[in-house]
């Protein structure tokens, strides 16, 4: 095992992988630059080993950045559009909503501009997503959203709105800074203010990247990322770490080739920060009966301790710790759901499924969806520890396939529904059941 854990502890393979993804520039769905990453990606995947690495196109509802902006009495405030806001140009009362959570929007706020913070209080027992808050204020007669990030350092946030049905948002929807937003709301609130979007709104191509190692079976492991990235930063946290820990663990895997019993596939999906829509593609077209587990990096890298969000599988659970207590290093395994990456088109059908991220400690995102997304955020010695977890939880994965127990539509609602988050999935469409 030593030489193995050697090789991959010094490896540089990952990590100059992910150098070349942030380096690309502007990764947003179905743009050149999410092409020109996802042809790397192919290239990184035939390179380290795996076989039959290539391309699967899909369409999407693409979206381009433009101008944004908010104004009151002559005054100017820095913005960003969110992805997949529609254009349009609103004057409302401002509302300062505080957190956003669904009580908050109790209220009257039909044809208001609503402003809701991008964290929750710690009293609070989950996280509001973005888009919830979004339809919260789309439900309530909003004319507008403005989303006001927590972190400080005047970095106005991104992320998309939209759902799978209607992928542009119902009305526009801008980031600022918390800086920005505390300021609004100080000499704003309770008065009129305007929100401007402007943005294209156009026909787009996305691809997923698939590539095999193993044994030719029909049964197999997913060892899935996604590559594409919103286009204000290098997205290094988001997404190009999962991209390079993919990289990094096929590598290892190749070499370790003869000691799988089933298939690892490698994903690496398009048009993640879109609504999953890559994932979504493949799901709705892979046989479910042959997915043993999808083991899904997503935030990464961004600290040394891994989260292995299990989903309510308890075999997930113990096969994390069992890699905890063989590796002697800490991995958490929460049961808990959290169904906000690539791995939910599969897990909502009940098939075993990890959300693999680094516990950071921090509800938020952090510096993730802003301009510091950036390389600089990550160290190499956690790509590479991480990697050699990672690996053996993938190999102890394909080589127990009887054990990972399938779940029912119906167990996986109560669990959503126990957590508090059926409401929120409900909202926003994507409540599956």
């Amino acid at each position: 095992m030593s030489d193995w854990i050697g090789e991959t502890f010094t490896s540089d393979v990952g990590w100059a992988h992910l150098t070349r993804l942030v380096d690309i520039g502007n990764r947003m769905a179905g743009s050149e630059g999410e092409r020109r990453a996802a042809e790397a990606t192919v290239d990184a995947l035939s390179t380290v080993g795996a076989r039959d690495a290539r391309l699967d196109e899909f369409s999407l509802q693409g979206w381009t950045r433009g101008d944004a902006e908010i104004s009151d009495n002559g005054e100017q405030y820095h913005t960003i559009s969110l992805p997949r806001s529609p254009s349009g140009s609103v004057t409302g009362e401002l509302v300062d909503v505080g957190h956003g959570l669904p009580s908050d929007f109790s209220r009257d706020l039909e044809n208001k501009i609503v402003l809701a913070a991008s964290d929750m209080p710690e009293w609070f027992n989950r996280y509001v997503h973005r888009r919830e808050k979004y339809y919260h204020a789309v439900e309530a007669g909003a004319a507008a959203f403005i989303y006001r990030n927590h972190v400080e350092g005047c970095l106005p946030p991104t992320g998309s709105v939209g759902t799978e049905d209607a992928p542009v948002g119902s009305i526009p929807a801008v980031g600022v800074s918390k800086e920005v937003g505390t300021r609004l709301s100080r000499r704003s609130d309770g008065e009129p203010v305007t929100v401007e979007v402007d943005a294209e709104i156009h026909e787009a191509t996305s691809q997923n990247i698939h590539a095999d190692l193993g044994p030719a079976t029909e049964t197999e492991v997913l060892l899935t990322s996604h590559v594409d990235a919103h286009d204000i930063a290098e997205g290094a946290t988001d997404n190009a770490a999962g991209t390079a820990m993919v990289i990094e663990v096929a590598r290892a895997l190749a070499q370790r080739e003869d000691e799988l019993d089933t298939r690892v596939h490698c994903i690496v999906f398009g048009a993640e920060e879109v609504g999953l829509v890559g994932s979504n593609h493949d799901a709705e077209r892979r046989p479910s009966e042959n997915i043993v587990a999808v083991v899904n990096n997503d935030g990464v890298v961004r600290d040394r301790t891994l989260s292995c969000y299990a989903h309510g599988f308890d075999e997930l659970v113990t096969t994390a710790e069992r890699i905890k207590d063989r590796l002697s290093h800490p991995i958490h395994a929460p049961p808990e759901m959290n169904p906000h990456s690539d791995h939910w088109p599969y897990v909502r059908q009940g098939i075993p499924g990890y959300h693999i991220r680094s516990d950071t400690g921090d509800r938020g995102r952090g510096w993730g969806h802003t301009h510091a997304d950036t390389l600089d955020k990550l160290a190499v010695r956690d790509l590479r520890e991480q990697a050699i977890l990672l690996t053996e939880l993938v190999i102890e994965l394909a080589n127990n396939p009887t054990r990972m127990s399938r779940r029912t539509h119906t167990a996986i609602a109560e669990q959503l529904a126990d957590e508090n988050l059926a409401e929120g999935m409900q909202i926003i469409g994507d409540w599956p059941y």
